[in-house]
């Protein structure tokens, strides 16, 4: 799926891989020190509703397939999240605490990314990390999806998010990977943010 025509960007230099890190880095890091407050009230309101640690962390596969642990605000009873890895919640899941449901409907429970950005394991925009047990056992198709950092939004995001297949997001990130440019990166930011203040394609339908 092509959302719009980047690929004249494709003939521009590409950025410095280096410059580009370190300034991801930076702006995550600034970005953490600024959203401290809100950072911790949330992981209060977390504990508070609900027994468990207030942050989940999951093994997840990055560029080239290596292995990293992400991390994110808990949003459903402690020790679902990794029983239920394999299966998107739904509009309703029983499983989603009252607090999870609003960090999951304004995406604050993917703020705790920003220090994977710092870290180096991740970027502000790329393919979605996922579980390793999917990332080991990729076909070589499938593979090209590594080929970058996994990011905290992408293309498959602003495209469709969980109303997407399976199929359509490998082909849409894969799309995003052989386009990649700044004036796509930009776009995608673009429209993240509308669709964090619309809350669209949270989830699938039950």
């Amino acid at each position: 799926m092509i959302i719009e025509d980047f690929s004249e960007e494709n003939k521009q230099p590409k950025r410095s891989n280096a410059a580009a890190r370190v300034f991801e880095a930076v702006l995550a890091a600034l970005m953490l020190l600024a959203l401290l407050p809100l950072l911790l009230g949330v992981a209060i309101l977390i504990r508070i509703e609900s027994k468990g640690p207030a942050m989940f962390k999951q093994q997840r596969g990055g560029l080239h397939g290596r292995h990293f642990t992400i991390y994110k605000f808990r949003t459903m009873e402690h020790g679902r999240d990794n029983k239920r890895q394999y299966l998107n919640p739904f509009d309703g899941d029983p499983s989603i605490t009252k607090i999870g449901n609003i960090l999951r409907k304004t995406s604050i429970d993917e703020l705790p990314q920003l220090i994977n950005i710092v870290k180096g394991d991740m970027s502000f925009i790329g393919p979605r990390p996922t579980v390793i047990d999917q990332t080991d056992n990729y076909d070589d198709y499938q593979k090209q999806r590594l080929m970058v950092k996994p990011g905290v939004t992408g293309l498959a995001q602003v495209s469709g998010r969980n109303s997407l297949s399976w199929d359509e997001k490998i082909d849409i990130d894969i799309d995003y990977i052989n386009r990649k440019s700044l004036r796509l990166d930009m776009y995608i930011l673009a429209q993240t943010i509308v669709k964090v203040f619309r809350t669209e394609e949270i989830y699938e339908k039950s």
